[in-house]
């Protein structure tokens, strides 16, 4: 059996879109795309999903804490469910709250620095490194409440997909534009519903089964 893990934020973690803070639940499994891609990819592959809302790419959160920066925890992940034929990391949405400042190519680089985390460790199959997918997030849709949070993310995340190509050009790294496949819940501009998670599932499951096969 080949084994996925999935490291990402309240997207692969399964939050429902929230009308308004503090309201809101969480898709069942079978519906959040990680569950989706473990459907598609079968019984031969194990799919483990490692998402946690609020998860930056490298940076901590002034506001929520600094677990919730994705470089400190990847390699505890990555050892804990080892030996890992592919990472998928689909990190960047959290990056573009105003209060871190970051920029599009910094979020990119970001995603990239969790990549060499994983192709630098001993935590694939006989102690080779895993292969590393960086899934690009949606651009950010009709924030409503979340706009102050969110200020200028917008269009910051409307060159995540050039930036992520940029930063990966010439890289043992595969990479997946979700925004090629999906959008953003317009009920708060940041979470998918359950067909967008319908649909990024299969298209990741198509994409990683590829993977897998090399």
């Amino acid at each position: 059996m080949k084994t996925v893990m999935v490291y990402g934020d309240s997207n692969s973690w399964g939050a429902e879109p929230q009308p308004q803070r503090g309201v809101g639940g969480r898709f069942a499994p079978d519906v959040r795309w990680p569950g989706v891609m473990q459907k598609i990819l079968g019984n031969s592959v194990q799919v483990i999903a490692e998402g946690l809302n609020g998860r930056t790419t490298c940076v901590d959160d002034p506001v929520e804490g600094h677990h919730k920066n994705g470089a400190r925890f990847l390699q505890v992940a990555i050892e804990t469910h080892m030996p890992l034929d592919l990472v998928i990391i689909k990190l960047g949405t959290n990056d573009l709250k105003a209060r871190l400042s970051m920029q599009a190519g910094d979020i990119a680089d970001g995603a990239v620095r969790l990549a060499d985390i994983v192709l630098g460790s001993a935590t694939g199959p006989q102690g080779r490194a895993p292969k590393v997918l960086l899934v690009v997030p949606a651009t950010l849709s009709k924030l409503g409440w979340l706009t102050e949070m969110f200020e200028g993310g917008t269009e910051k995340s409307r060159k995540l997909a050039a930036e992520f190509a940029r930063a990966t050009k010439g890289r043992n790294i595969e990479m997946f534009d979700a925004g090629s496949v999906i959008a953003s819940s317009e009920v708060d501009g940041i979470h998918l519903d359950a067909d967008a998670h319908r649909i990024l599932g299969e298209a990741l499951g198509a994409r990683v089964g590829k993977i897998l096969a090399d």
